[in-house]
């Protein structure tokens, strides 16, 4: 593995890469935030050892390298899924890539469907905890004391002081904030709702098909993670409309720019 994440750094180094602070993985319809970088280098994901083309509408599925003001970002633009067919430790491997590169926060974005009675569509929710229901790990296999340790804790998996940081700026913003514990499911079926009384009785805030795996491979390496989650519909039985992923393209355009000027505004003020 330590071979393959070397191998794939060499690679993106010559297509102009630098070594970034932050990794950002942008989920769902929320790509856009890339854009804003100056400064940038591409790679499409195809054309990067290691990694695997993105299929889902909303992922746009490149790599992205450049600047927020003058901190060096890396971005993935749109991200791979386990219902992709791809493992979780493919998943992880853009994780580790970020990092080997020399990123040490990682900031994760999804888009995510509310189990909580009290969110409405279009809040965005910081991620305090998760419950991994995908059936896999990142981890499974073999383990490369390199990369990080056997057992990870995930005690504290999302940043008590970046979600600190992320509160005092949406509130300076006026951006309302929720937190919640995401649910991460294998997907691409949207769930039941049998399956969503369920989770909420686990703890469950907000469910997704991402995210989980990202943040397990994040913390293995030693990253601090922060994760924000918009939530785009309300989960199978809390409402009345048929669940599609245009509706959830739909919303994460709809609270694109509130979504940008919270992390662009979290980035400039925080120390990196």
């Amino acid at each position: 593995m330590t071979t393959q994440v070397q191998a794939t750094v060499k690679y993106l180094q010559e297509q102009g890469f630098g070594r970034p602070a932050l990794a950002i993985i942008l989920g769902s319809g929320l790509g856009g935030l890339a854009d804003q970088l100056t400064g940038a280098a591409h790679a499409p994901y195809e054309q990067i050892p290691g990694f695997a083309p993105s299929t889902v509408a909303g992922h746009a599925g490149r790599l992205v390298f450049g600047y927020i003001e003058s901190l060096p970002v890396v971005a993935m633009q749109g991200r791979f899924h386990y219902y992709e067919g791809h493992s979780q430790q493919q998943i992880a491997f853009a994780v580790r890539t970020m990092h080997a590169l020399g990123a040490s926060k990682l900031i994760v974005t999804n888009a995510a469907g509310g189990l909580n009675p009290g969110f409405s569509v279009g809040d965005l929710m910081l991620i305090r905890d998760h419950i991994n229901y995908t059936g896999g790990n990142p981890l499974l296999g073999l383990n490369d004391d390199s990369l990080g340790p056997r057992f990870p804790d995930l005690s504290h998996a999302y940043d008590q002081k970046m979600r600190s940081q992320a509160n005092d700026v949406a509130s300076r913003l006026g951006i309302p904030l929720q937190q919640g514990v995401y649910l991460a499911v294998s997907g691409p079926s949207y769930e039941t709702p049998a399956e969503i009384k369920t989770f909420a009785r686990l703890g469950a805030d907000a469910v997704g098909m991402s995210t989980v795996p990202e943040v397990i491979a994040a913390v293995h390496c030693g990253m601090q993670v922060l994760g924000i989650s918009c939530i785009t519909n309300m989960a199978a039985g809390l409402g009345a409309e048929k669940l599609a992923h245009d509706e959830v393209i739909e919303v994460t355009v709809r609270v694109r720019d509130q979504f940008q000027n919270l992390v662009m505004e979290l980035i400039k003020s925080e120390e990196w």
